[in-house]
């Protein structure tokens, strides 16, 4: 029988309001239920809400350096447990153990550095344009922050999130992806065994629509962190904008990689092939298009296939697979869907396309790793974020033609260019409209102490990682101390 999950609020363990469940189940073997967790409703994200803020009047007053010391404690636990953790990443989200082990790395990277930025929490001195008057400025806690997850990252984007929230002495209630559940439940148990006074974290299961909906909408959330679609973040700015809230929001991609005439192409493939097959293309950062200098297309196209037909596409337990399941049948009918039509415009399929079926692939949503050219940039396969392993085509005659090409997106998350001209790889820099962008290496994400986040409809708000996430998670008081015995003020003009 199935394990049963519960909400935690108020440092209690709690079934739902409704006492409805959902099912967790194992990417990598559909039949397999991993879990029954708390299907919960406005009622619970009240609940939650209220004991988050009746903890944030203590939680505000402790010092950031005794804050840290809670976050150090986790550091320590998670990466005791880390193997246990990545098993669960993995069994929950579909992605290998081994490759696992690098989100859990992850959350420990992060817990350590903001734990360090709990005695880094400066503001800044400067003079007043007054005589005797000293000008300085404080961070504070924001309040109740709402966090709302995706499946893909479930260990690495908690962290992330909760890390900075909690360090700038805010309090949170969190929304897990209710295909991932279970990673959330270890991460707040660990919390909770570092020494979190209760209600300071909170936890609540449930869909979007009940859960999501509600955080989004309550009056004593002050702020909330989404990551997700550009479709869904429309809606949760719409809503917090309406109540006057902050919103941060890490959105979706359509990331490419330029491989120019100079490149080293060995490196550029195994670039391409990790950024865009990696966890069967569902991240955000993955690599979605490449655009390929004319000169070395023929000779790229020729290795790229090859390479990605080598890929071996199996479950999360064998650790020999590269590419693995996709998160569900929604999914899996949604990345059908863009290959079919893409089809249906005129584009070309050279390689993958089609679902796998038989044996161990009955047992999950697998698609081919797939290769689409033909393709130009109206086309939805150029405008729209797929989430799978799907990698489509571009042949271009110059640099510059290269960028336009990139530009053309509606996205602007990660960005990769690989040459060994260093005039051209510091324009691309200037050139490329991304939030973050390498030189000779895949679209990833950035490490834990250095911002992360998009431009277009790839983000709105804030960076939340790295030194950034304090900016996002607290606010800056102006605060002036006048010792002149008078009144004054730079707007008044005094008379003589």
């Amino acid at each position: 029988m199935a394990e049963r999950f519960k909400n935690y609020i108020n440092g209690e363990w709690v079934d739902a309001v409704s006492g409805e469940t959902f099912e967790n189940i194992n990417p990598s073997n559909i039949d397999e239920v991993l879990g029954l967790f708390p299907r919960s409703t406005k009622q619970d994200v009240d609940n939650a809400v209220s004991a988050a803020r009746t903890a944030f009047n203590h939680w505000r007053s402790v010092p950031p350096p005794e804050r840290a010391e809670i976050l150090f404690e986790a550091a320590r636990l998670l990466n005791a447990r880390r193997e246990e953790l990545a098993n669960v990443i993995s069994r929950e989200n579909g992605k290998t153990a081994s490759s696992c082990l690098g989100e859990v790395q992850s959350a420990i990277d992060m817990a350590n550095f903001m734990a360090g930025e709990g005695r880094r929490m400066y503001g800044k001195t400067t003079h007043s344009g007054l005589r005797k008057r000293f000008a300085m400025t404080k961070r504070y806690p924001i309040g109740v922050v709402g966090i709302i997850l995706p499946f893909n990252f479930p260990m690495a984007l908690t962290a992330w999130r909760v890390f900075p929230a909690l360090i700038c002495g805010n309090t949170v209630v969190l929304k897990s992806d209710e295909n991932s559940p279970e990673t959330t439940v270890h991460f707040v148990k660990i919390m909770e065994e570092a020494g979190l006074p209760k209600g300071v974290l909170n936890l609540v299961h449930g869909f979007g629509v009940d859960v999501g909906e509600a955080i989004t909408q309550h009056p004593d959330i002050s702020m909330v962190s989404f990551t997700g679609s550009s479709a869904t973040g429309r809606i949760v700015a719409e809503n917090c904008v309406k109540r006057h809230a902050k919103v941060s929001l890490e959105l979706g991609g359509k990331n490419a990689v330029i491989v120019m005439e100079d490149a080293d192409l060995d490196l550029a493939i195994d670039g391409v092939v990790c950024g865009t097959f990696s966890v069967s293309g569902q991240r955000c950062t993955a690599t979605s298009r490449v655009i390929v200098h004319k000169d070395v297309y023929d000779e790229f196209m020729k290795k790229l296939v090859a390479r990605t037909e080598a890929l071996k596409v199996g479950p999360a337990y064998d650790e020999s697979s590269d590419v693995t399941p996709l998160i569900n049948k929604k999914q899996l009918e949604r990345v059908l869907s863009f290959i079919n039509r893409a089809k249906e415009e005129g584009c070309r399929i050279i390689t993958g396309g089609q679902q796998l079926k038989g044996g161990v692939y009955d047992k999950g949503y697998y698609v081919q790793p797939t290769i689409i050219d033909n393709v130009t940039t109206d086309m939805e396969i150029a405008r729209e974020e797929i989430f799978g392993p799907v990698l489509i085509v571009f042949k271009t005659d110059s640099y510059e033609d290269a960028i336009r090409i990139h530009n053309s997106s509606q996205y602007g998350l990660s960005a990769s260019l690989f040459t060994k001209d260093v005039n051209r790889a510091f324009a691309f820099f200037d050139d490329a409209e991304a939030g973050v962008c390498y030189i000779n290496a895949p679209t990833f994400g950035s490490e834990p102490h250095m911002p992360f986040g998009g431009v277009k409809k790839s983000g709105q708000g804030y960076r939340e990682v790295g030194w950034a996430a304090i900016e996002a998670y607290s606010e800056v008081k102006t605060l002036y101390v006048d010792y002149s015995a008078r009144i004054q003020n730079v707007q008044f003009v005094e008379k003589d």
